[in-house]
């Protein structure tokens, strides 16, 4: 079963307050770059209004590289995660570009139960650190993982950075 949650306005609002005044304006140069350091092949798709073709993420370090992307319906992005060569028990990061900010998130909702990314565990780092713009560390067998959502409609799990923030995302043993 998919679910999809909801950020609220008010909570995108709130983290863009609390970012720091001297953030870059101008064009964006940040984005993500997801690494594979499973045993087994990951597998990638970017979603916003559509779907991108599949990318294949190799076992022991193979990524996958997105610049910050728009939806053109003005919702957000995910980079969908999966070990299967379909959409299934997928971990996911989502974007939101607001401004001069970048609104991300690690979704753990559609993950199964038994889910190689909950076995092996995964983080992000930013290239930008400070307090609004965090790491999240969600450790190798940690299934309630408090840095991520586990159910829709928790906006708990939302991090507001500078545009140009870039992100390291290590899936499995590279944490």
């Amino acid at each position: 079963m998919m679910f999809t949650k909801t950020v609220t306005l008010a909570a995108l609002a709130s983290l863009a307050t609390a970012l720091p005044a001297t953030v870059k304006r101008g064009g964006s140069s940040g984005g993500v770059n997801i690494i594979n350091n499973l045993g087994d092949t990951v597998y990638a798709w970017s979603v916003s209004d559509r779907v991108s073709n599949m990318h294949t993420l190799s076992a022991s370090g193979g990524n996958y590289q997105e610049s910050w992307q728009t939806n053109s319906n003005g919702g957000g992005i995910s980079i969908k995660l999966s070990t299967k060569p379909d959409q299934s028990d997928v971990l996911q990061f989502e974007y939101t570009q607001s401004g001069d900010t970048i609104f991300w998130d690690m979704s753990c909702i559609d993950l199964g139960k038994d889910s190689t990314f909950t076995k092996y565990g995964f983080s992000v780092t930013p290239s930008t650190t400070n307090g609004n713009c965090p790491s999240v560390n969600c450790a190798a067998g940690d299934t309630a993982c408090a840095q991520a959502y586990l159910k829709p409609d928790d906006d708990h799990a939302t991090h507001g950075c500078p545009i140009d923030t870039s992100f390291t995302v290590q899936i499995g043993s590279g944490n």
